[in-house]
């Protein structure tokens, strides 16, 4: 039975013997990644299997990843080692979401998709429990899932589908590279390479998603990048859209992809710039309507208009993969306790959602609040310039800071004009300065560095001749 995208299909079977529930399985399947609960109850009821959608189960997954992000930052992880962790850790995402059903059966069984708060209450317990028991070798623990350097057994409970999933990735990927009796490569592998990909590059796909070796080129592949050539996405953009999600030549254009961009149309996104958006999110389409309506409820709840929400969305599909109880909200309630006004802050810069209070946020306003500047002073800054908590401490606002100390303006100078930090500090906040120093004017901060190179010599020409035009008057 083909399970929709929209609803859960279950199959009826004989009830079963009477007694109490004796048994609960919960598995991945490949290729067609359907999930079934199987569930035996007293004789009163009947036995069902019910079939989770693709679709579901993608949303799910990227949830997880979401808890995972999250969590590992809490832990003073960067943002490039969490995400190059979560990228190595798809046993353990699969492992996740596996969890997720055991934990909340019951919502399966009555077709009921988890919310996000069900999702992270259901995980960050088991997290934190493997945080306590493995402490520093935890990122090892969850690259090498099931089989962690120096334990001789799996952690944790693991499906009979975890302990075959290595063998299915390695059954996949000698599917894409094994050659037919005339030497030649699979038609949908040939069909991928003339699209600019390289053998290694889909290989390296495969492993990340097994499904993707078994995908029908007339069926399922070629008419996904047809679509996606027709938005007017380039050819040679289309490599790193399907490396990025591969999911996308699973997903039915009539039933699904169409219906998709078709409700986020009605949200707002710009039907013009799909090529744009897909291309710096691709992942937006997989994700279900659920999930999608839940941020956007939020961004309407902080005040965001319905026209705002879609050039966010627009502009930063990235921001549907945030949680929203578990990164949006508490972020929004951190930065509103510093006086930030949110829904202009979601507006101009809103990939600043995506940083942890912990490892991002909170350092730079400390870094502030000991150099003298008031809360007051911080909320100003973030309200003016929401890009500023977006850069590292030691690489970028430390080097500015300082200095900064070595020109010849008062702290409130940057509470005016934050945006300093957003300049080269080597390519042009020291050569302008140098500049200005050198004639000997004063010019404001934002007069330094944000006019153009012909307006700025400009202006220092002015300020030159109208200062030596008052030192000849007061000579005379």
């Amino acid at each position: 039975m083909r399970a929709s995208s929209t609803s859960f299909h279950f199959l009826e079977f004989p009830s079963l013997s009477r007694g109490p529930v004796d048994i609960y399985r919960s598995q991945l399947s490949i290729p067609r990644k359907l999930f079934f609960c199987r569930a035996k109850f007293d004789g009163s009821f009947s036995s069902r299997v019910r079939v989770v959608p693709a679709t579901l189960l993608a949303a799910e997954k990227e949830e997880a990843k979401a808890v995972l992000n999250l969590f590992l930052k809490k832990q003073g992880l960067s943002n490039a080692v969490a995400s190059r962790t979560i990228n190595k850790s798809d046993i353990f995402i699969d492992h996740l979401v596996s969890r997720l059903h055991s934990v909340h059966k019951s919502r399966y069984l009555v077709g009921r998709e988890l919310t996000t708060l069900e999702i992270r209450d259901a995980l960050i317990p088991y997290l934190e429990s493997l945080r306590e028991e493995h402490g520093s070798i935890l990122v090892d623990l969850l690259e090498n899932f099931p089989s962690p350097p120096g334990k001789e057994k799996p952690i944790g409970p693991v499906s009979p589908s975890h302990l075959t999933l290595e063998s299915k990735k390695q059954r996949a990927v000698s599917r894409v590279s094994e050659t037919g009796p005339a030497g030649q490569l699979p038609p949908h592998i040939l069909y991928l390479i003339e699209l600019g990909m390289d053998l290694e590059q889909i290989k390296g796909i495969t492993r990340r998603f097994p499904a993707f070796a078994y995908y029908s080129l007339e069926r399922k592949i070629k008419p996904v990048v047809e679509f996606l050539l027709d938005l007017g996405i380039p050819k040679s953009d289309l490599p790193t859209v399907l490396t990025k999600r591969p999911q996308l030549c699973g997903i039915s254009l009539s039933e699904n992809l169409i219906p998709t961009m078709t409700f986020l149309e009605n949200l707002g996104v710009d039907k013009r710039q799909w090529a744009k958006v897909i291309y710096r999110f691709p992942a937006l389409l997989t994700y279900s309507r659920q999930k999608v309506e839940v941020t956007v409820d939020f961004l309407s709840e902080m005040g965001l208009s319905a026209e705002s929400i879609g050039k966010i969305l627009t502009r930063y599909p990235n921001i549907i993969s945030y949680n929203v109880d578990d990164k949006l909200r508490p972020t929004a309630e951190y930065f509103g306790s510093l006086g930030v006004d949110i829904a202009s802050l979601l507006h101009r810069c809103p990939q600043t959602f995506g940083l942890s209070i912990e490892a991002n946020l909170k350092p730079v306003t400390e870094f502030f609040l000991e150099r003298g500047f008031s809360i007051e002073d911080i909320g100003t800054m973030i309200t003016r310039y929401g890009a500023l908590y977006t850069f590292s401490l030691a690489e970028n606002v430390i080097p500015k800071w300082e200095f900064f100390l070595t020109m010849d303006y008062p702290k409130q100078e940057l509470v005016k004009f934050p945006q300093y930090f957003g300049y080269s500090l080597e390519a042009r906040i020291k050569p302008r300065y140098a500049l200005v120093k050198e004639a000997g004017v004063k010019l404001l901060l934002n007069q330094v560095l944000s006019l153009s190179y012909h307006n700025f010599d400009k202006t220092l020409k002015t300020k030159m001749k109208k200062m030596n035009s008052t030192r000849a008057s007061n000579d005379t």
